[in-house]
């Protein structure tokens, strides 16, 4: 399983979700703070360190697990930034803000990602001669990931099962009894989200939106 072993390959794909998950969770934390709730910054969850929100097995296991098993996809996830809703201003209203900042903020820097690839492959004539085309090619390739694992991120967090973000949505968006109901089953949230997956339960609505955004965000690269 070792023998094969490709740090590069490693490197172009961690990279680019470690900043995807650390930016997803200070998302969370920024908008509950612009909203009244000062828990993430108390708790110094308001940085782009990634060290602030790797989690051993989220950050570390589950990726490196996923690599030595050569899935084409490396997947992970952060801690979850702390948030209390009783302190913001309109509960309701703003649980939904805050849960779905973290898709949102995926979304964006997969715009961003796919913008600035596509800008180097268009200026490819003048650095692929160049001394250092093989740092080029590998920024290139952190960028097509980029683009890849921020759209799995959020589209994967807005299933609306809680604990995922989408949960915490539509929570917001039922009557309080209803979202009570719904808050239940947080804690077989993630078995119900892996059934779901592992079932393909969820392939008909998943992978079109998928699509879609990796055709719109890689464009020519794709």
């Amino acid at each position: 399983m070792f023998h094969n072993f490709d740090l590069n390959r490693l490197v172009i794909m961690i990279v680019p979700l470690l900043f995807a998950v650390t930016i997803h969770e200070v998302a969370h934390g920024w908008v509950a703070f612009r909203l009244g709730d000062r828990t993430a910054k108390w708790a110094g969850r308001l940085t782009l360190n990634p060290i602030k929100h790797l989690d051993p097995m989220g950050s570390f296991i589950l990726p490196l697990m996923l690599f030595f098993f050569k899935s084409p996809i490396i997947f992970g996830y952060a801690k979850p930034v702390p948030v209390n809703f009783n302190n913001l201003s309109n509960r309701q209203r703003d649980m939904i803000l805050v849960a779905a900042a973290g898709p949102v903020s995926n979304i964006l820097l997969a715009f961003l990602s796919g913008t600035l690839l596509r800008w180097l492959v268009h200026l490819g004539p003048w650095w692929q001669n160049w001394f250092f085309s093989g740092v080029f090619s590998d920024l290139l390739g952190m960028l097509e990931y980029s683009v890849v694992i921020n759209v799995i991120l959020a589209i994967f967090n807005m299933i609306p099962v809680p604990p995922l973000d989408g949960g915490r949505v539509l929570a917001g968006l039922l009557p309080p009894a209803r979202a009570a109901q719904l808050a239940k089953l947080e804690r077989f949230g993630i078995l119900i989200v892996l059934f779901l997956l592992f079932t393909h339960s969820l392939d008909w609505l998943l992978i079109p939106v998928m699509k879609f955004f990796l055709r719109m965000f890689l464009g020519v690269a794709a």
